[in-house]
């Protein structure tokens, strides 16, 4: 069954004539994701036949009993203006769906429909006419679908070494592949289009082609983001660590290729992303639908890998990690200690200040005989005589 269906966006195709198809992403429950492509005429038709198999919850009975959502027929002329305004209802309506009974929701005409079809890995194409216009909604927009980017033209990188596929989800490469990026996906395995055929290829192997270093790349973060271990991992290379599941970590560098950079207690080290979940984060069965895929491999274990460009990627050792991670945790150990200490000194000082508003003053000296008989009164004068 469906876990979770997500609107990326949809093309604009010239073969065999020009049309716009949606970008749905797929997440099943095998954990696995697929990216599939329908004309709206398609959805409609869907949608029509759904009804038809549940009169009472379509609310063609009684329009009270309608729990399946509405979605307007296609425009006789359905132009780029209407595919791109219909996103938003397209993004409803699936979510609806899914939250629809089991009955519903999980049955074969639904199953069916979404399922990856020849076309959707191996699309029809004329090498003669234009390339599709992919038009991507921004990760930002997502909630509110009808906001769109223009014209995206993909990003295209190209494949360092040959890379044998897995699965029927993955794609084979050959070194020197051009393939265009439809998705990046933060656990390291890209889905990318090259000519006719789609999957999903690990990011180690590409490389963009202005340059070695990707501009996409965040810079280390060593106050650490807060992760949770989903899946335990055996460290393979001496720079990666050996965790189990439900280890608490913290990340600090979060890298394209998959493999992030993380710290348990000041012990520095790479692990999976894949395998990683967000403290807090209750959403952790649909965060990642390839948890259940093998790691993508690394750059440093691909062999005979050859680049375009002459300068070597940059790259942060270990040890640059490690020493500046103890020095962030070392600052922040002195400034809590100094944010300690701060309310003994200040209880000290009002301490001090208190006892010397309470002191008595000071008993001044008995005046000597002398000083009596000249300056006190013939009364007082009289006492001492």
């Amino acid at each position: 069954f469906i876990r979770h269906i997500e609107l990326l966006g949809y093309e604009k195709r010239f073969f065999p004539s020009q049309h716009y198809v949606y970008m749905f992403l797929v997440k099943w429950n095998d954990l696995s994701e697929k990216v599939v492509y329908r004309r709206f005429t398609e959805i409609y038709e869907f949608h029509k036949a759904l009804k038809e198999m549940f009169p009472i919850e379509s609310g063609d009975i009684n329009v009270e009993n309608r729990i399946i959502p509405h979605l307007p027929a296609p425009k006789w002329f359905d132009g780029q203006r209407s595919t791109q305004n219909r996103q938003g209802t397209l993004t409803e309506y699936c979510y609806t769906l899914l939250n629809l009974p089991h009955k519903i929701s999980r049955c074969q005409h639904v199953v069916s429909f979404f399922r990856v079809r020849p076309d959707d890995t191996s699309p029809v194409t004329d090498s003669q006419i234009k390339k599709p216009e992919v038009f991507l909604l921004p990760k930002d927009a997502k909630k509110n679908a009808t906001d769109i980017t223009g014209p995206i033209v993909l990003q295209t990188y190209r494949a360092i070494a040959d890379y044998e596929k897995s699965s029927t989800s993955e794609m084979a490469l050959r070194a020197g592949d051009m393939v265009d990026v439809v998705e990046k996906s933060e656990s390291g395995w890209w889905f990318c289009q090259l000519k006719n055929k789609r999957g999903w290829v690990p990011a180690a192997y590409l490389e963009p082609m202005d340059g070695p270093d990707e501009s996409e790349e965040q810079e280390p973060n060593y106050a650490g983001e807060r992760y949770v271990v989903q899946k335990s991992y055996t460290a393979v290379e001496q720079d990666e660590l050996t965790l189990k599941e439900g280890d608490a970590i913290e990340v600090i560098h979060k890298l394209l290729d998959g493999w992030w950079v993380i710290r348990k207690d000041e012990t520095t080290g790479y692990y999976p992303s894949m395998y990683l979940q967000r403290s807090g984060d209750k959403n952790a069965s649909v965060k990642s639908g390839l948890r259940n895929w093998s790691a993508p491999p690394r750059r440093s274990t691909i062999r005979n890998a050859k680049s375009i460009h002459k300068q070597s990627r940059k790259q942060i050792s270990q040890e640059t990690y490690r020493r500046n991670s103890k020095k962030y945790i070392q600052s922040q150990r002195n400034r809590k200690e100094n944010f300690q200490n701060e309310p003994n000194v200040i209880t000290e000082t009002n301490e001090q200040e208190e006892n010397k508003a309470k002191a008595q003053p000071a008993v001044p000296p008995r005046p000597s005989k002398d000083v009596i008989l000249n300056r006190c009164t013939e009364s007082t004068r009289r006492k001492i005589l």
